[in-house]
């Protein structure tokens, strides 16, 4: 891997173009974390910034409410998650519409997992949306909207095999998806093995890589256990006894995901994806490291 000089990184950084995730808030005070961390990245000026959301859950007034903060506050362009999880088509549709009514064009279009909880069987709801795909075509049947859609560079953990799992993908594109973000991962190659599986299967839509910055390892060995993904040893040995140095543990932490990122702009990559745990902290160190700087000042 070749380490970028700073001027380089700088010339390179203004090339890339970033997003980034955050989840639905469940109090007030999550509310208000939610947009330090906003205000925080914003002056980065990103492609998007996505507000996960179930259409049936507890956190639509607050999810709306940052969409609508994002639309109104910032120059950033919102883009609103919808699944298919306990809600009927109408319902589903009824969110769309009250999204469009905002200004909302952009939409992130997913199953989502069980209301039981990631590794349970996933049962659609009668009379709802069955699947992404499905959920694709209602969204194009409202407007022409831009819509992103989830890849999985180790399949998605319900899918028997890889050709099972792009056919699903195909059927999302078909029906009018427009670009696809990954699950978060590890190895590049894993990645870039993916990728050529999909062109292969003629999908061209661009497969955004997923960037998950590690803000607690312990946390994520929970997220590979429920989700079936690798965990590299490399990965493990790199926070090996730091469970109580959170402070060497963000370097750490920073450093990996730089790393990561650097790789695959070598392989010709400009376009990433950062889960950001509603932290700023980690995902702006990141990109000051790759050359992505503020185009303003930053939100104190």
């Amino acid at each position: 891997m070749r380490f970028y000089g700073l001027s380089r990184r700088s010339e390179v950084g203004k090339k890339l173009r970033v997003s980034f995730e955050f989840f639905p808030p469940k109090s007030e005070e999550m509310e208000n974390r939610l947009w330090e961390t906003v205000t925080r990245l914003a002056p980065l000026q990103p492609e998007f910034f996505s507000v996960t959301y179930g259409a049936g859950g507890s956190t639509r007034e607050r999810t709306a409410r940052t969409v609508q903060r994002i639309l109104t506050e910032t120059n950033v362009t919102p883009a609103a998650h919808l699944t298919c999880v306990d809600a009927t088509k109408q319902q589903v549709d009824q969110v769309i519409r009250d999204f469009a009514a905002m200004g909302v064009k952009r939409f992130v279009a997913l199953r989502g997992d069980p209301a039981s909880g990631v590794g349970n069987a996933y049962v659609p709801t009668p009379g709802g949306y069955n699947n992404g795909s499905e959920l694709v075509a209602g969204l194009k049947a409202i407007d022409d909207f831009d819509i992103i859609v989830s890849a999985y560079p180790e399949k998605h953990p319900e899918s028997p095999d890889f050709a099972t799992d792009i056919e699903m993908l195909k059927r999302k594109v078909d029906n009018g998806a427009t670009r696809a973000i990954t699950q978060f991962f590890f190895d590049n190659d894993l990645y870039e093995r993916y990728v050529e599986r999909v062109r292969r299967a003629g999908i061209y839509i661009p497969i955004v890589p997923g960037i998950f910055p590690v803000h607690s390892f312990k946390q994520l060995v929970g997220f590979c256990a429920r989700s079936g993904q690798h965990l590299p040893e490399w990965l493990a040995e790199r926070f090996e006894g730091l469970d109580n140095d959170p402070h060497t543990h963000q370097l750490v932490s920073a450093a990996i995901a730089a790393e990561q990122v650097m790789d695959l702009m070598e392989r010709g990559l400009q376009d990433f994806h950062f889960y950001t745990m509603n932290r700023a902290e980690l995902p702006y160190a990141i990109c000051h490291m790759l050359g992505v700087r503020p185009k303003e000042p930053a939100v104190a």
